[in-house]
């Protein structure tokens, strides 16, 4: 039995359930449609249950950026303090032990006075589990595979499911002719494009690098075209399903970054700058 079981039993249990609904409402058990439905559905149904994850990470980018400008003046402080002592000849290279203490001190108040959790990367390592544990699913599912609620029934129903001729179970790029290959494109670059569109348009936009390290700054400015370039890669080996998934998937995510850009955004960034909202330099702004 895997650790990822329970997640894929849950996911199963919502592909079934939408599938059943929507063969309800008329539409063929082998029909692109009901699938549509299911995967779709998967879609809402777990971007929803993150939703909170999704506020708490916004509200604790918002804390670290009210929270940078003092931790950057303390830690100027520090150096300064350094720089002084070795120019008197009262310290080596190496930092003051007392003086150290003092600094990791002051930036854990300053850090709790703002807000700043200690496990600000949970959200996102929560949500790693969900994704893989989907990916199984489907995977598993275009291979014949039955998992929990998603069974034989329903995976060979998966199995007969066509998108303009091209099953939702069929892998990579290429297949049955250049109509395969359209579709699969098709699919991989709305992803890949979505993705680009919400990591340069308005994912970095909404990020603080005015001190980071030019590796940080170069690798941010990287990301929109590794995301995309990602996606183009492994639409080579995941089912057309995933690709369904990931557009769909996508275009949330696109739409969920711009509210988050348009009306939330994280003070200091350029796009708190573009719509007025405060700087991150002002102390005490929520």
């Amino acid at each position: 039995m895997s650790v990822l079981d329970p997640i894929t039993h849950a996911l199963a249990a919502v592909v079934a359930t939408a599938h059943s609904a929507a063969t309800g409402l008329g539409a063929a058990p082998d029909g692109v449609g009901a699938w549509l439905v299911a995967l779709v559905s998967v879609v809402v149904t777990v971007r929803l249950l993150l939703l909170p994850l999704v506020v708490r990470g916004v509200k604790q980018a918002h804390a670290a950026a009210r929270a940078r400008p003092h931790l950057a003046e303390v830690q100027k402080k520090f150096r300064d303090a350094q720089e002084k002592a070795r120019a008197k000849g009262g310290a080596g290279s190496r930092p003051d032990p007392e003086a150290l203490r003092e600094l990791m001190e002051e930036r854990r108040r300053i850090s709790t006075e703002h807000g700043v959790s200690r496990l600000g990367c949970l959200p996102m390592l929560l949500q790693m589990p969900i994704w893989i544990g989907l990916y199984h699913l489907i995977g598993g599912a275009a291979r014949g595979r039955a998992i929990g609620a998603l069974d034989a029934g329903l995976v060979a129903s998966l199995g007969a499911a066509t998108l303009a001729g091209v099953p939702l179970a069929d892998h990579g790029y290429l297949g049955a002719g250049t109509g395969h290959l359209a579709v699969v494109a098709l699919l991989a670059g709305a992803a890949a494009l979505l993705s680009f569109v919400t990591q340069h348009f308005l994912v970095l936009p909404n990020m603080v690098l005015t001190d980071a390290p030019e590796a940080v700054v170069s690798a941010q400015r990287m990301m929109p075209l590794l995301s995309a370039g990602g996606m183009l890669v492994a639409a080579s080996v995941v089912p057309v399903a995933l690709l369904v998934y990931w557009v769909v998937n996508a275009a949330w995510t696109c739409a969920q970054s711009a509210v988050v850009w348009r009306w939330f955004p994280t003070p200091g960034s350029p796009a708190a700058l573009r719509h007025g909202a405060p700087s991150a330099s002002v102390p005490g702004v929520a």
